[in-house]
């Protein structure tokens, strides 16, 4: 049998089971208005069971080949979609699912949610681009090059800007349709300082395991619920952003700083690495599924006010931590403006284009040509277009929240 043909045999059954499925709820409700008759057979829910039962017990030898030839085949959304459905099958599935697919570092790709809070590719960046919208202060993230005239574009993220009377919030979300942090979808969040000229990155898990009592104020009260049983409810401080104040008023592009809490400096020195969270949702939906609780998504209350020194990232050890800083560009006599090598990605100039390299000291064990390798690089592209690539150490959560940072008005900076 062909491979096509086990996939189409796969979809008919699995089209069979959803019918079999409401046929046994119709019989329910029936059952429930009339008591008094005979109950009807309880066959199509046995059915059900040993449809199931016939697609979790198949070979693993036969099983591996089909999902290793789905996930190889299938490189590019929307057509990767097929890999999320493998592993929402059933638990055998989803293990070997998650064996076969590999992290954003190893193959570049961009599968599960949880892709999206795993480094990047070293060698060639994951390519986005960010869309504006004015009119409801939001910004969305999505996979590709350029947006497509078709409109089938991948939505990775989505961030609503909301200003306060001393800050401004950006609260980053799996949709754009519920920015509510108590609901599943909620990443996390950025928040600037009155001026604009620091941000904190918030991130709704941790980025390493802590104890299970750890003292923290929330200012929120939760049903049980919505609460973690092993993790305090917060948000965590993994980045803050600082721009340079221009109190000269001089011309020239803005410069910032980037203390990543969650990312050693070691990770870009030879033989580095970074901690890479391998957590997959128990439960998919039909399109990019939503992270569950089974890795802290009920982590949704506000602990913005406590300093970063309390957070669990810092507390992790005295280790030196990856700074950046962006690239500083060359003056273009010809252009009369500043200018930096965006390889084709940024054709409009703007005040918010940039170009992100760590920050390195001869101490430091990190090779020549790295030192001022491109980590992450932002730019404008038309009328509320932009594009974002990034490399390893960031994650595409980290890159994004960094970008949304050059969105705020920064009046003391310029």
């Amino acid at each position: 049998m062909s491979f096509k043909s086990i996939m189409r045999e796969f979809k008919e059954i699995k089209e069979g089971i959803g019918s079999i499925s409401r046929r046994g709820v119709e019989g329910k409700h029936w059952r429930g208005r009339a008591r008094s008759h005979i109950a009807p057979d309880e066959t199509p829910e046995e059915t059900d069971q040993i449809d199931q039962g016939q697609w979790a017990n198949l070979p693993p030898e036969l099983l591996l080949d089909i999902i290793m030839r789905v996930e190889e085949s299938e490189s590019s959304w929307p057509a990767r979609v097929v890999v999320v459905h493998c592993a929402s099958v059933c638990r055998s599935w989803r293990e070997i699912t998650k064996e076969i697919v590999k992290t954003p570092e190893q193959c570049g790709r961009l599968t599960f949610p949880i892709s999206l809070k795993q480094p990047g590719p070293r060698e060639s960046p994951i390519q986005c681009f960010i869309k504006r919208d004015n009119a409801t202060s939001t910004f969305l993230l999505y996979y590709g090059l350029v947006p497509s005239e078709g409109e089938n574009d991948k939505l990775l993220l989505a961030a609503r800007k909301i200003r306060r009377a001393t800050c401004t919030d950006f609260i980053v979300s799996l949709v754009s349709d519920d920015f509510s942090r108590a609901s599943n979808t909620y990443v996390g969040k950025l928040r600037s300082n009155f001026l604009g000229t620091k941000f904190t990155m918030y991130d709704s898990e941790p980025a390493f395991e802590v104890p299970r009592q750890l003292a923290s104020r929330t200012s929120r009260r939760f049903h049980p619920r919505q609460v973690s049983l092993t993790l305090p409810a917060c948000n965590y401080c993994i980045a803050t952003i600082t721009y340079e104040l221009n109190v000269l008023r001089s011309r020239g592009p803005r410069r910032m700083h980037c203390i990543m809490h969650s990312i050693p400096m070691s990770s870009i020195e030879e033989g580095g690495t970074v901690q890479t969270p391998t957590s997959i949702p128990e439960a998919f939906n039909g399109q990019f599924p939503h992270l569950s609780s089974s890795i802290g998504k009920e982590l949704v209350s506000d602990n913005s006010s406590a300093s970063p020194s309390r957070s669990p990232v810092l507390a992790q050890g005295s280790e030196e931590l990856l700074v950046l800083k962006n690239k500083a560009p060359r003056w273009h006599e010809q252009l009369q403006c500043w200018c930096l090598n965006f390889r084709g990605r940024v054709t409009v100039a703007s005040v918010k284009n940039f170009q992100l390299v760590a920050s390195t000291e001869p101490s430091h064990n990190v090779p020549a040509a790295d030192q001022e390798r491109v980590i992450l690089q932002f730019g404008k592209i038309g009328k509320d277009v932009f594009t974002m690539d990034y490399f390893y150490p960031l994650s595409a959560f980290q890159a994004f929240a960094i970008c949304l940072s050059s969105f705020d008005t920064k009046p003391a900076c310029e």
